[in-house]
């Protein structure tokens, strides 16, 4: 299957959905029917990828379904599912693939996914299945900026500043739990972005002793300033946040995907339970309750904690702008390096003429939160869970003529 004799490209998206995904699917598709290149949809992930040899037809992309496709919708038009090639026990599995691509003319893949997604990219391109990744993860972890991020984030800090108002109606702690894997990416910009008073990220260990000074702090004051005594204290966190002895905030459950990564959940909830001790052993609170005309013996004696987990919501509904211009470029980017034999590529950036790539392996390497970037809003004011410290910042003049770096 050589890059010159690319007349068909089969479309696929895995792993999870978000926003985005089908900009990608469209900005593939336009930029390969400008190339004379039609393009089908290999429906259902990687199982799909599996069982092409059995399908008796695909949908193609034409101008009229293409039509149909909203660029502005989360989600997928193409499908999903969470296989992990490697792992299928029929020992012709690959060359079972390459049947079905033979089958239906197909002479390589545009592939949108994480980094799971990434593991089977490299995979299948070393077996000789051509494929370019259009990088796509809400968590926002790989290397390279990631379709689906930008509307998670804008999703979770609209969350957080709706739940302000039950929350100060009622003078309630607010915890929210959201996605991110094993890093705080999603937490970090969306708690920012919402003003969440308290961010809690995987890569922090969480001292709670500082996160409940800041709590008390905060919230006390808001209730004593109030005419009304309303106030509250708002506080985002990652699923896969440690305490103090760097152990995950999850329940019991072992439970892994197919990709072995454990399920995390629970995080929200481990929050207010440990802040609640913390409250209930602090007589300060008590009589702050009483102060304030709120203490009711037996009934209503310290402030309440609440935990909200929208889970799927984070990643439905709407792309943002940011993700339907983003996918669009890297859907014809990876359509573009794939015809011109750059397989094994992820696409990193577009800008103008120029398409910057990397190689998948390196591109699905874990990217963390910049913990310099933590310390500027931390001090602003943000709680992050551990005592900060002084920031110092180094400035940097560019050149006449030299552009800055482009970054989320």
């Amino acid at each position: 299957m050589e890059a010159k004799s690319i007349n068909r490209i089969g479309l696929i998206t895995s792993g999870g959905d978000c926003g985005g995904l089908n900009a990608v699917i469209k900005g593939a598709t336009l930029a390969a029917r400008a190339k004379g290149v039609s393009v089908v949809v290999i429906p259902n992930g990687y199982a799909g990828l599996y069982n092409l040899v059995e399908m008796e037809s695909l949908v193609e992309l034409t101008p009229d379904r293409i039509d149909a496709v909203q660029a502005s919708l989360a989600g997928s038009e193409a499908g999903h599912s969470r296989v992990k090639i490697s792992k299928i026990s029929d020992p012709d599995k690959y060359d079972r693939i390459k049947r079905g691509l033979q089958r239906h003319g197909i002479g390589g893949l545009v592939i949108s996914g994480g980094d799971d997604t990434g593991l089977v990219i490299v995979d299948l391109d070393r077996q000789g299945v051509p494929c370019v990744h259009a990088p796509k993860t809400m968590d926002l972890d790989l290397q390279p900026y990631s379709v689906g991020a930008d509307s998670t984030i804008n999703r979770i800090a609209q969350f957080v500043r709706d739940l302000r108002t039950t929350a100060v109606t009622h003078n309630r702690m607010m915890v929210v739990e959201v996605f991110g894997r094993c890093t705080g990416h999603t937490a970090f910009r969306g708690g920012v972005a919402a003003e969440a008073d308290c961010i809690l990220i995987p890569e922090i260990n969480v001292s709670f002793d500082v996160v409940y000074r800041h709590a008390r702090q905060r919230f006390t004051r808001r209730i004593r300033s109030s005419d009304v005594n309303a106030g509250t204290y708002m506080i985002v966190v990652a699923e896969g946040t440690k305490n103090e002895a760097g152990k995950y905030f999850t329940d019991a459950s072992k439970r892994v995907d197919s990709f072995g990564n454990q399920r995390l959940s629970g995080a929200g909830q481990y929050v207010a339970d440990r802040l609640e001790e913390l409250i209930h052993k602090d007589d300060q609170m008590k009589r702050f309750m009483q102060e304030q005309g709120m203490y009711v013996e037996k009934l209503y004696e310290y402030p309440e904690i609440r935990v909200v987990n929208p889970t799927h919501l984070v990643r439905c509904g709407h792309t943002s702008a940011y993700d339907v211009n983003f996918g669009m470029q890297a859907g014809a980017a990876a359509v573009h390096l794939l015809l011109d034999g750059k397989h094994g590529a992820t696409v990193v950036d577009v800008h103008g003429s120029k398409i910057t790539y990397m190689p998948t392996a390196a591109a699905i390497q874990r990217r963390k939160v910049d913990l310099e970037q933590v310390l500027l809003f931390e001090q602003m004011g943000f709680c992050f869970g551990r005592e900060t410290a002084d920031y110092s910042p180094h400035f940097i003049r560019l050149a006449e003529g030299q552009s800055p770096d482009r970054h989320f």
